[in-house]
């Protein structure tokens, strides 16, 4: 296993090179090899590979089903009994049975291990450079290294420590693992730059403090991620306060007044973004996330009829109850993160016909009977004026004409539940504006730290240090009032974590952090639609099996997870 883990923390990086590009100071991180390159050039190609597969990892079918996927919040039946099929690993990850030999989890962790190769080949190869960056792009790869160490931390319950790539690396789990990963964070903090000056596609100084928030939040949990409860250490609450502090006093970032804007095409100069996969179209863009969700007969671009949906996750009635139990007798769509209507044919029949220009999807958490352009043949129908004929949609794309786009709050696992209509849908990350097919070309930037998590965490911090109700409830309330572009939801009157828990699934769902979430709120082994599975030695996902076979010359080095 010495061999094989040689090739895969120093070979991948110089072997596997992908067409990713970053941005820095409005210049383009390139990763493409080139002859007589300048020495800046160099260094510029040697970081690049860093981020590179950060796309990867974000799609919908790696990070984002597992952390998703497995929760309250989403599932993906078999549509029509054969859609998302796929040998039934949808199924098993909801239900908490996922194995060994999933793609997924496969998938998830090939991008994790082969970025943490091209970190350290970057690290290395930047200690000869003669580039005035080359200390600060030094400290970019070391950061990354330790966000993907944190990550995999999170899913897999370990972490790799390597510098010399011709050694193998040192595998450290829990405490152990949680110490080299702030060891490693503290350590590049002086050194990074501030994200007015990278941008939030850069590793920056405030998501460094994120991160550290964020791990000390976690702490606990991976110390003892089999526990039945959690010690989460006041000295550690008081850490994720600090870091909290510093990026809110900062001035680095501001809540946005338009919550759906930080989701939308243009969001890689949104003020509350603090770290993004950056996914501008002439760098990276080409994530799934609008369009997984959605109807196939969805189809939002009017220049661009190929492009639709493919009726994948809905949310589970569970989730949806939440916010139906908040609100009581009013329709959760009062809350200015649950929905924003952008045509008005929902709310006006006769508006019918809609220039190009004005056809825009509506957003968030989509219920009811689906309005869009009507396609007869591949082209859209249009108006006497020309205008873009909307109306209501049915299945004509998957021959079922009688079947009308009306999303039911049912979806489950049954013959009734797992039809194309079944359970409502989320269109949280706006459609590409240049995507002709709907399956590629995601031109906004992925969330992983925004400035709501801040005050989400401090928050956090404050109720489990020392039962701060009052502070928590500010800092809660402070987020809820900033959505000011439309009607800001109602200031909440209390705050315990059972609250706390719920507002975050408001603010952060499909955000890929509800797994994570419900671990740290002890929600993990509960139940809600088709999964009962209390079994916590499920909170960690399995070591992939190629893995653990590529290690089984070297006894003990790499240990699946308990239960698996």
């Amino acid at each position: 296993m010495k061999k094989k883990l040689s090739l895969i923390f120093s070979g991948v990086a110089l072997l596997m090179f992908s067409n990713a590009c970053t941005d820095l100071q409005e210049q383009v991180l390139d990763e493409t090899l080139t002859a007589n390159l300048s020495v800046e050039e160099a260094a510029n190609g040697l970081l690049a590979p860093s981020y590179a597969l950060l796309p990867n990892l974000f799609q919908h079918t790696t990070y984002f089903a597992l952390q998703e996927i497995s929760t309250d919040e989403a599932i993906l039946p078999y549509r029509g009994g054969t859609d998302w099929g796929d040998n039934g690993i949808y199924l098993a990850l909801h239900q908490h049975n996922t194995t060994s030999t999933d793609p997924n989890v496969l998938n998830t962790w090939n991008q994790l291990v082969q970025s943490i190769s091209r970190c350290i080949t970057a690290i290395n190869g930047l200690k000869t450079s003669t580039s005035a960056n080359a200390a600060l792009y030094t400290a970019e790869a070391r950061g990354m290294r330790a966000y993907y160490n944190m990550v995999l931390l999170d899913l897999f319950g370990i972490v790799f420590v390597k510098d010399d790539p011709a050694l193998t690396s040192t595998i450290l789990r829990g405490d152990e693992a949680v110490k080299y990963i702030e060891s490693e964070l503290l350590a590049v903090e002086p050194v990074l730059q501030s994200k007015a000056t990278v941008g939030p596609g850069r590793l920056n100084q405030a998501a460094i403090w994120g991160l550290l928030s964020r791990l000390y939040l976690n702490a606990a949990v991976y110390r003892n991620i089999y526990g039945t409860s959690f010690d989460f250490k006041a000295d550690e609450m008081d850490k994720v306060i600090q870091y909290a502090d510093k990026i809110i006093n900062s001035g680095q970032a501001k809540l946005s007044a338009d919550y759906f804007s930080i989701f939308g095409n243009n969001n890689h100069t949104n003020d509350e973004i603090i770290f993004a996969v950056d996914q501008r179209p002439e760098l990276n863009g080409h994530n799934r996330m609008a369009y997984f969700s959605i109807s196939g007969d969805q189809f939002p671009l009017a220049a661009f009829p190929a492009a639709n949906g493919t009726d994948g996750p809905g949310i589970t009635s569970d989730f949806y109850q939440s916010w139906v139990q908040a609100y009581g007798a009013v329709d959760p769509a009062r809350d200015p993160r649950f929905y924003q209507q952008n045509m008005s044919v929902y709310t006006n029949a006769a508006d019918t016909c809609i220039n190009d220009a004005d056809y825009k999807i509506n957003r968030g958490i989509l219920r009811g009977q689906q309005y869009g352009a009507l396609r007869v043949n591949g082209a859209f129908v249009r108006c006497a004026d020309g205008k873009l004929k909307v109306g209501k949609l049915n299945y004509v794309t998957r021959n079922k004409a009688d079947l009308a786009v009306n999303f039911s709050e049912l979806i489950d696992f049954t013959t009734a539940g797992s039809n194309y209509n079944t359970g409502y849908r989320v269109e949280k990350y706006e459609f590409s504006s240049s995507s002709n097919t709907g399956r590629n070309r995601g031109e906004a930037d992925i969330v992983i730290l925004r400035l709501a998590d801040i005050y989400m965490m401090r928050a956090e911090a404050k109720l489990r240090k020392g039962g701060d109700a009052a502070g928590a409830l500010a800092d809660v309330n402070l987020v809820r009032a900033a959505r000011t572009k439309t009607l800001a939801p109602p200031a909440l009157t209390s705050m315990s974590l059972d609250l706390l828990f719920r507002e975050r699934g408001f603010e952060f769902y499909w955000e890929m952090l509800r797994r994570s979430d419900m671990i740290r709120f002890g929600k993990y082994e509960g139940k809600w639609t088709e999964k009962s599975n209390s079994d916590v030695k499920k909170r960690l996902f399995p070591i992939p099996q190629t893995a653990i076979d590529g290690a089984s010359n070297s006894p003990g080095y790499l240990v699946q997870n308990a239960g698996y």
